[in-house]
């Protein structure tokens, strides 16, 4: 068995310029789909110092389970995914990678709000099929009309600017956010952003305090025939209202990223359904942001393991 301190990677690979950094570590890859019994059982074998989290969810079972453990480190920046609480309660650190993915994101939001608007999915069926709808269909011209972000990080901020190149009016909502981005104008309810947006893009974290934010409540606020978009986090939207005004016609499209329980697999809600675009959470995912996450994930993971040492020795 190897001497070196290992480090537990929830995923089956990580770029080489991240396999390099940690090469001073041994690399335990846990596959594509962990479980918790999964994790469990390696950390028990392996006593990982640091856990880098691609996939699957870091309980305090798995903490438990490896004592020598000082960082849990995600390859990306949403950190929902990991027990936060019990993290702190075993002294345990939690690292994220905001910004790494943010250019992946935001360009797959807009190829999402693109899609939606210009009908790129019907129409390109239809034609396949024989029609030819040029005499009769009108796709939604972005110019001049409003898009509602709810979120303005790094991604939220990188989609606003886009927005301005189209020429769209934008509005955000963001109670966390301390600068707005210029040709930007803040509200401070969620619900007046909802009645003025043609497009609404969501780019929040999940937290307790803003799940299932859009619901059938939120959502009775929504100009007809808006498009919604969600490149965040699943669980931010109640699956069963947006099934519903997709139908009633609340909204004219939604186009989803993420989903409350992953991996999304059939039957589901959505899959009758003609007015939604679905995709496998790959937003962030590209050739550029793969190995930044994971050279950003290592180096968290770095850093807390040399402070770690460097404590231990004074």
């Amino acid at each position: 068995m190897s001497s070196k301190k290992v480090i537990l990677v929830t995923g089956s690979d990580l770029a080489a310029e991240a396999l390099t950094m940690l090469e001073d570590y041994e690399l335990v890859f846990a596959g594509r789909q962990p479980t918790e019994i999964d994790l469990v059982a390696l950390c028990q074998q392996y006593n990982p110092q640091a856990i880098l989290v691609r996939y699957g969810k870091i309980t305090a079972h798995i903490m438990d389970a490896a004592p020598a453990l000082k960082v849990i480190s995600k390859h990306g920046s949403g950190i929902d995914v990991i027990d936060a609480a019990a993290a702190a309660a075993r002294d345990v650190i939690v690292r994220a990678a905001p910004g790494a993915n943010a250019a992946a994101v935001s360009e797959h939001t807009w190829a999402m709000i693109l899609a939606c608007a210009k009908s790129v999915i019907p129409l390109d069926r239809r034609l396949r099929e024989g029609a030819w709808d040029k005499s009769t269909h009108k796709s939604l011209e972005l110019e001049g009309r409003t898009l509602g972000l709810i979120g303005l990080g790094a991604i939220g901020t990188r989609v606003a600017n886009i927005a301005r190149a189209f020429g769209m009016n934008i509005l955000t909502y963001d109670p966390y956010a301390k600068t707005v981005p210029a040709g930007c104008e803040r509200v401070d309810e969620l619900n007046i952003l909802l009645a003025q947006s043609d497009v609404i893009s969501l780019h929040c974290p999940l937290t307790e305090q803003n799940r299932e934010m859009i619901n059938a409540t939120t959502l009775a606020y929504c100009k007809r025939g808006a498009i919604l978009v969600n490149t965040a986090r699943g669980g931010l939207i109640d699956d069963a209202a947006l099934l519903n005004a997709l139908k009633d016609g609340t909204l004219s499209w939604a186009a989803l990223d993420s989903f409350s329980v992953e991996p999304l697999t059939a039957p589901h809600i959505f899959e009758t359904i003609d007015n939604v675009i679905l995709s496998p959470h790959i937003g962030g995912v590209s050739d550029a942001s793969y190995v930044k996450m994971g050279t950003a994930a290592a180096a968290n993971v770095l850093q807390v393991l040399q402070d770690s040492i460097q404590t231990e020795t004074v």
